[in-house]
Order: C-alpha cells, then structure tokens, then sequence
C-alpha cells in the first residue's frame, strides 16, 4: 500500500508526541528539527489532526501539542 506524503508526515508527527509527551507538551519548532520537517509544512498538517481529536494544543510560554 503506497502512503502519501502528508500521511506519513501525519504518522511520524503522532510518534513523535508519543515518544516525547512524557515532557510535557512539544513544540512544533522541537518537531521540526528531529522529523527534518519545515515548521509551515507542520502547520499545515496539524490543523487535520486537531481537528480529528488526534491531538490538542496547549498554549502559552510553555505551550505545545500532545496526543489526546
């Protein structure tokens, strides 16, 4: 079975969550740097899984995303 792109981006970004959620929340800029993903591209793919209830947001200085 052949993936798209944003659907392997999309699955490497909830590994990711689930591999360092234990941190708190993370960052998109963290995500970034280890999945060698551009910030605006990840921008564009939670706006999806946010709205799946996949993840959630928590904003502010120490603000970021976790899976649900």
């Amino acid at each position: 079975m052949k993936l798209s792109t944003r659907s392997r981006y999309g699955a490497r970004i909830l590994v990711d969550l689930a591999r360092n959620s234990h941190q708190g929340p993370v960052q998109i800029g963290e995500i970034s740097k280890r999945q060698d993903i551009s910030v605006k591209y990840l921008e564009q793919l939670i706006i999806p899984l946010k709205k799946a209830a996949l993840i959630t947001s928590v904003r502010g200085p120490k603000g970021g995303h976790m899976l649900s």
